[in-house]
């Protein structure tokens, strides 16, 4: 039998690594789940690191380990899905490289995730967006890089890593002006991009040129490195509070990064854009996840319905529906009735 400890650097370094692709921060993640998990079972067993085995690690010390998560860690369900989904992956791959594994395996993997509750998900009106857009100042290099990152994550959707990885050599400013984003599981997707978002990229690079900053990074902090995940935190809240005083709803919103992804979304619904395409937008390996805004856009139309009640009409001017109404009803039961009779 395989030995955990081979199972154990054979998933991390080869099959996380190479066969998924999965970034450096996923595969830290990773990491540390399993790390507590090992940890945790040595304890709740009272044996040393030397002493445990994968088959040890019962589906009910998973099922203990993640009730421990949450009381003693203080993790959210969400959390909580998140770190049984690595657990899962894991014994999926143990399974496939000692058989012997396999029973353990789908018990594990029967184990169910936990309900969490459903969040708005939050994102930005037109003039919310225009608001922020018109705050950064053009004058200076880092706000005319700012105005150029909220116009494009704006634009493409793009999560605040997938932003933060762009060089310049991503984007073609010419015919057909585009940018090529590297998602999760390093996939790539090609994401147009509007004149506007071009004239600010350009406008940046430019002023940064004059400067004397000569990198292929797309986005340079002061020092003249990659922009962080916390330096564009940090300029976004800095920019809502400020764009705030002329557009005051943005003072009850909490603004970040990753708002910009789901106005976009949003508004691409909103204008009829198809499902298939906003998937492929935002670059979600499921559909199910997209139609969480098409769910959001109907109870928008709902709400919008609500305000506008429809004109009241007597029964006396109520008249029979026309009988060439029923015409296109017929054809289309008679349709659904051939698709069954096929299937």
């Amino acid at each position: 039998m395989i030995t955990f400890g081979t199972l154990i650097i054979s998933f991390f370094s080869s099959y996380l690594a190479n066969q998924k692709g999965y970034s450096p921060e996923t595969i830290a993640s990773y990491s540390d789940c399993i790390r507590l998990l090992i940890k945790y079972t040595c304890k709740h067993l009272d044996l040393t690191i030397d002493k445990l085995g994968i088959d040890m690690i019962s589906d009910q010390v998973i099922l203990d380990f993640l009730d421990y998560l949450e009381k003693e860690r203080q993790n959210t369900p969400k959390t909580r899905n998140q770190r049984l989904a690595a657990i899962k992956t894991f014994f999926r791959f143990a399974a496939a490289q000692e058989p012997t594994l396999i029973a353990v395996c789908q018990r594990v993997c029967n184990i169910s995730k936990k309900k969490t509750a459903h969040k708005i998900i939050e994102s930005l009106e037109n003039d919310e967006v225009k608001a922020l857009l018109s705050e950064p100042d053009t004058n200076k290099l880092n706000g005319i890089r700012d105005r150029a990152l909220l116009a494009l994550l704006y634009n493409t959707g793009a999560r605040v890593q997938e932003a933060i990885d762009l060089d310049v050599s991503d984007l073609n400013m010419k015919n057909p002006q585009q940018v090529v984003l590297s998602g999760k599981g390093k996939k790539q997707r090609i994401i147009p991009l509007y004149p506007e978002t071009i004239e600010a990229i350009k406008a940046y690079l430019d002023f940064r040129k004059n400067a004397g900053f000569q990198s292929n990074t797309l986005f340079l902090n002061a020092k003249g490195e990659r922009i962080s995940r916390f330096g564009i935190a940090y300029l976004i809240r800095e920019y809502v509070e400020k764009a705030a005083q002329k557009c005051p709803s943005l003072a009850n919103k909490k603004v970040t990064p990753h708002t910009f992804r789901h106005t976009i979304a949003l508004h691409l619904i909103q204008s009829g854009v198809d499902i298939t395409v906003v998937k492929e937008w935002l670059g979600h390996a499921s559909i199910r996840t997209t139609s969480l805004y098409v769910e959001i856009n109907i109870q928008m139309k709902r709400k919008a319905l609500k305000a506008c009640p429809p004109p009241t009409i007597s029964s006396e001017t109520i008249e029979e529906t026309p009988r060439w109404h029923s015409a296109p009803i017929l054809a289309f039961l008679q349709k659904l009735s051939r698709k069954a009779a096929l299937c």
